[in-house]
């Protein structure tokens, strides 16, 4: 789950959604804040670059808050730091379900807000 989450926040570093295939599930949904679910790594993509690019993230910073482990799955609990470029931060928390997928844990669901 840590590298998993590492790579997020190198992926938003880096501005190279295509990072993403390493953290999302094929099949994964995410849900933000004020918009309609997005479901389909390919479409997540999209949007998560759209997303750093329109809200000039250069950081993410994520800390696992709970974690446990249901059936074949993970419930992590989570909160998380972006950073813009002129230096504000946007707090959010997060719950992300995870899944495991060609042997490596990655993320199913996520849903996050402030």
């Amino acid at each position: 789950m840590r590298e998993t989450n590492r790579h997020f926040s190198d992926v938003v570093s880096t501005r190279n959604s295509g990072g993403l295939d390493r953290v999302y599930t094929a099949g994964a949904t995410i849900m933000p804040p004020g918009a309609d679910a997005i479901t389909g790594r390919d479409a997540i993509k999209a949007f998560w670059q759209q997303a750093i690019e329109g809200l000039d993230v250069k950081t993410a910073q994520l800390e696992t808050v709970s974690a446990e482990m249901v059936g074949d799955e993970i419930f992590e609990i989570g909160r998380g730091v972006l950073q813009t470029a002129d230096g504000q931060q946007v707090t959010v928390k997060y719950v992300v379900r995870w899944k495991q997928e060609d042997g490596h844990w990655k993320w199913h669901v996520d849903i996050w807000n402030s």
